[in-house]
């Protein structure tokens, strides 16, 4: 079962301050898995497969960030620019090897992915924002031979969920990323800053965009995803907004809790299939134009979007997946909440 972190996670909350107060051909269906958590393996073909690709990985002194350094995981000899995954870690995240497991997939797929670390205390919001995208920016600059900014997605988790979404709007709007493919994938995500309700609505039309919120999350309030989700001028065709609920298994228990998707405290078979396989669809639809990977990443509730797989006959909870989401509990629930007064986005929460 996966370790709670909400303790840590809130003492970094509190501390911090603001102004405002894939390919087919890449896939090793011989694999066998031996090292997660629980008693499902990880899928040996299709979407959410491990790539046969080999992962280097590139470091720099992060720009902003003294003492710490931006990493870019790529496939390992490749001879030409490819797509790239700009990813915005949680509060307490700052360290590559707490979710090692997801850039090495998107890398070993035949995907770059750029990893910024960020101070969780003592800065400002907008400071941890800059250090993203400045981080992001030197990234492309210094290394055009490995990142292709033609294909881009921002995909975050939690704090880094709700910058996403600013900082995807500079990258495509301001600098033009992603004009052949273009994609959000944001995770249990916190409040979102720096996005005007006009910017929310002026997003290029080819952007994809899935969200995802976790049942047992007791940290972010889920109207934090709603609002966005619902403001945000992507169609319902090109979007999906995905619920994941835990499952109990005799001898093991798949938690849907605030800290989905990480590989230190217990890397199991809801990160593969809960996260990486829609990923991957994501990535080929969006890259590719694949129509059956937009029916496992945007399926509105496909079978094969929602299937999750099973163990001794018993099956995994299903996804669940609207275009009209609604809260399940009460912002009492969540030390985060939507009416809080640091939400810059208060107006929204209904």
């Amino acid at each position: 079962m996966k370790a709670p972190i909400l303790l840590i996670i809130s003492l970094f909350l509190l501390l911090s301050c603001s102004k405002n107060d894939a390919d087919e051909s890449n896939q090793d269906s011989a694999y066998v898995d031996d090292d997660l958590a629980g008693p499902i393996s990880r899928p040996k073909t299709g979407y959410g497969s491990d790539g046969s690709y080999e992962v280097a990985k590139i470091s720099f002194p992060s720009p902003l960030y003294s003492g710490k350094n931006v990493e870019i995981f790529y496939p390992k000899g490749i001879t030409s620019p490819k797509p790239v995954i700009f990813y915005s870690h949680p509060y307490g995240g700052e360290e590559s090897s707490y979710n090692i497991g997801l850039y090495e997939f998107i890398a070993k797929k035949g995907y770059v992915v750029v990893f910024a670390p960020y101070p969780t205390t003592g800065v400002t919001v907008e400071e941890r924002y800059d250090t993203l995208w400045q981080s992001f920016k030197k990234a492309v600059t210094d290394y055009p031979a490995i990142i292709d900014t033609k294909k881009v997605g921002f995909m975050g988790h939690s704090f880094g969920g709700g910058a996403s979404f600013a900082l995807a709007h500079r990258g495509f709007i301001d600098e033009g990323w992603g004009q052949n493919g273009r994609f959000i994938f944001a995770m249990a995500q916190w409040y979102s800053y720096e996005i005007t309700q006009a910017e929310l609505q002026g997003f290029p039309e080819n952007t994809k965009l899935i969200t995802q919120v976790y049942n047992d999350d007791v940290t972010n309030d889920h109207r934090l995803a709603i609002d966005i989700f619902k403001n945000i001028n992507i169609p319902n065709a090109e979007k999906d907004f995905v619920l994941i609920k835990k499952s109990v298994l005799p001898t093991f228990t798949y938690t849907a809790e605030h800290n989905l998707p990480n590989t230190q405290s217990s890397y199991d078979a809801y990160d593969y299939y809960g996260i990486y396989r829609l990923l991957d669809a994501m990535i080929d639809y969006s890259f590719n134009g694949n129509a059956a990977a937009k029916n496992v990443a945007l399926g509105n509730g496909s079978k094969e979007q929602v299937t999750m797989p099973s163990y001794n006959g018993q099956a995994l909870s299903p996804l669940e997946v609207t275009d009209n989401p609604s809260p399940l509990y009460p912002q009492s629930k969540y030390s985060f909440q939507c009416g809080a007064l640091n939400n810059p986005r208060i107006a929204n929460c209904n």
